[in-house]
């Protein structure tokens, strides 16, 4: 009889204690917001939450350089308008320097205009971008990785923008301006025609860093949304519903109360109580 009460005893003991663990763990759980605190918790939702960290790392790595592309279009569709209005001004100075009726003296400044925005333009060509590289890169250009399927190049490279057929843009426009000066007007012609292919090939330019420009930006909604249904399903597998784990931890609290104090009306009785 005092064997099977002491050893009724032991299990209620031992059972109380396994619902006080249960009880600190989900204190921890509410304490922390993580509903799994080692991987025995849940092995496989663990190793799904490794495998989202790792996409969220690659996501978060991706979504910076997607920034960097939708940067680098924004300054580089500047530069390039930049550079078609400057070309727009040298065509009307050609036109003028081209008219025969032109004074020497005239045809002097206007070469002395040409020179200055074949200089603009060359000032262009090396601008740097906000990481400190050439916007324009002088080589090839790297190309980024913008997702798994994505992989160019935002900014064409400096000689597919200000060259045209091998010959740079400003060396153009620097012969245009010394064929005025000099009054060579078959020279002056042919300048004229070049500015044309120049202007025209600067429109190709814009428009092709504004393909980029629109592909980044979808490239960065597809991302954003994936971020977001990334988290979720990891806040779903890892995170404490809150709401759940109080109403849970008060009803164990409750729960382990009433064992305790049943638990010590039974212990206040004597020997004699149990042998009677």
């Amino acid at each position: 009889m005092i064997n099977a009460t002491g050893n009724r005893m032991t299990q209620e003991i031992q059972r109380q204690s396994r619902m006080a663990q249960r009880i600190a763990d989900k204190q921890v759980q509410i304490s922390t917001g993580k509903r799994l605190q080692r991987a025995s918790d849940n092995p496989v939702a663990t190793t799904r939450i490794s495998d989202l960290a790792r996409s969220q790392a690659n996501d978060t790595a991706r979504a910076s350089n997607i920034n960097l592309g939708i940067s680098l279009t924004s300054q580089a569709d500047g530069s390039l308008r930049q550079m078609s209005a400057l070309l727009a001004r040298a065509k009307e100075l050609t036109l003028a320097g081209a008219n025969a009726a032109t004074s020497a003296t005239d045809r002097g400044t206007i070469a002395v205009e040409l020179a200055s925005l074949a200089d603009e333009i060359d000032s262009m060509a090396l601008v740097k971008a906000a990481n400190d590289q050439p916007l324009f890169a002088s080589g090839s250009n790297m190309a980024i990785r913008f997702d798994d399927n994505s992989i160019f190049a935002p900014v064409p490279t400096r000689a597919e923008v200000f060259e045209v057929g091998g010959v740079s843009i400003s060396q153009t426009i620097r012969d245009t301006a010394t064929a005025i000066a000099a009054g060579n007007m078959a020279q002056v012609a042919a300048g004229n025609t070049a500015v044309d292919g120049a202007i025209n090939h600067a429109s190709d330019m814009i428009a092709v860093v504004g393909l980029n420009a629109a592909r980044l930006d979808r490239l960065n909604e597809n991302s954003a949304l994936r971020a977001i249904s990334t988290a979720e399903e990891r806040s779903a597998l890892e995170d404490t519903d809150l709401s759940a784990a109080i109403a849970e931890l008060n009803g164990m609290t409750l729960t382990l109360e009433a064992a305790q104090a049943a638990f010590a009306r039974i212990n206040r009785r004597t020997l004699m109580d149990f042998l009677s």
